[in-house]
């Protein structure tokens, strides 16, 4: 191999320059380094912490305690205590977007009306 080659080849298992980064591990990486356009998902490049607002916003705080029986929604709750459980909680941050994701359905239908 000339050196040449070697200038152009990028460190062993990362990907070259004019490539999109391979297999992100998390939603945020993704997020943060994805190339790829999503429109017709409505959570792609949306933050946790966006979604919870709009549920909090929506539903307040005892409405999304009673939609998803969580601690941090329940008892004393709060943004940066719900984002550090739903973020180390797989199972609960599904819930959470799948009501993100109901509560924009339904308004889309309020709205066709």
């Amino acid at each position: 191999m000339s050196e040449e080659q070697q200038l152009d080849d990028p460190a062993p298992g990362r990907p070259k320059p004019d490539q999109p980064p391979r297999g992100a591990a998390t939603r945020e990486a993704a997020e943060r380094g994805g190339t790829h356009v999503q429109p017709r998902n409505p959570l792609h490049g949306m933050t946790l912490e966006a979604i919870l607002n709009a549920l909090v916003d929506h539903y307040g705080w005892d409405g999304l305690g009673e939609r998803i029986p969580v601690r941090s929604f329940n008892i004393d709750p709060s943004i940066p205590s719900s984002l550090r459980f739903l973020r180390k909680t797989p199972w609960a941050r599904e819930k959470v977007e799948g009501l993100y994701l109901y509560m924009l359905r339904e308004q889309q239908r309020r709205a066709r009306r």
